[in-house]
């Protein structure tokens, strides 16, 4: 995918997320992220928003601490993220390809880091927001999803703060379904590495023969939201404590 259609999907699901907190009310509990309710959720996505906007429309070249979060609810809360999520659309249309400023992961550009970064940023908590209207939360189209699993596993998963780590040489395997498209993922005492293939090349997706523990299966748009442990995973073969360790280790931190 290209910035201009992670800016597209930044668009459409900053708008989708406002309308499921309108409709559900900032006071609902938001069941993905547990203790939160949608105020929370406004709070926390508005202020990363607002935060991932100063560093493009600044060219601000070194990492800063996101501002306060707003003491705002109900009505005037939701008005706030809309404005702001606005404001970052805006921002990435419109600044120059080669704006040089701060960004934390791997990509041709900081643009194309922070457009891509916030689409998914983004869609994640869509689906949260969906989730207090007490529904099943809906996943991105496939094509984003592929992307969105490329960023966890390929980018963010390979830094040394990915506390995803065993005692000794595992391998985990990601296969979409509706897609063909397979990573394995390395696991071991150090960060894991991940490679990518676009079709299963053998009986364990490019894994030695006998040598895969775990396969975490199925539509690309479901396994996104359980990788970032929003719903359940699909379905899992093989040993379950590694999916079990991915459950309990894979959160991210920002920067």
């Amino acid at each position: 995918m290209d910035t201009a259609e992670h800016v597209r999907t930044l668009d459409e699901e900053g708008r989708l997320l406002a309308a499921s907190a309108r409709e559900a009310g900032t006071d609902a509990e938001v069941p993905t992220c547990p203790g939160w309710r949608v105020r929370d959720l406004l709070r926390h996505t508005g202020t990363v928003h607002r935060w991932a906007t100063g560093f493009v429309a600044d060219g601000h070249p070194v990492p800063r601490a996101p501002g306060a979060e707003p003491e705002l609810d109900d009505e005037p809360l939701v008005a706030w993220f809309e404005e702001g999520h606005r404001r970052l659309v805006d921002t990435l249309r419109t600044a120059p390809a080669d704006v040089a400023c701060w960004s934390f992961l791997p990509a041709p550009s900081p643009l194309a880091f922070w457009a891509r970064r916030q689409a998914h940023e983004t869609t994640v908590h869509r689906a949260d927001a969906q989730s207090a209207l007490g529904v099943t939360p809906t996943g991105p189209s496939a094509a984003l999803a592929v992307d969105g699993i490329d960023e966890l596993l390929l980018a963010f998963h390979a830094r040394p703060r990915s506390r995803v780590r065993t005692d000794r040489p595992r391998v985990l395997r990601v296969r979409a379904t509706d897609t063909e498209v397979v990573w394995t993922v390395r696991l071991s005492p150090e960060p894991p590495v991940t490679t990518r293939t676009a079709t299963l090349t053998g009986p364990h997706g490019g894994a030695e023969r006998g040598s895969l523990d775990c396969e975490i299966a199925g539509p690309a748009s479901q396994l996104y939201l359980s990788l970032w442990n929003r719903v359940p995973f699909p379905s899992v073969t093989g040993d379950p404590s590694l999916a079990a360790l991915w459950r309990d280790n894979s959160g991210i931190v920002m920067g």
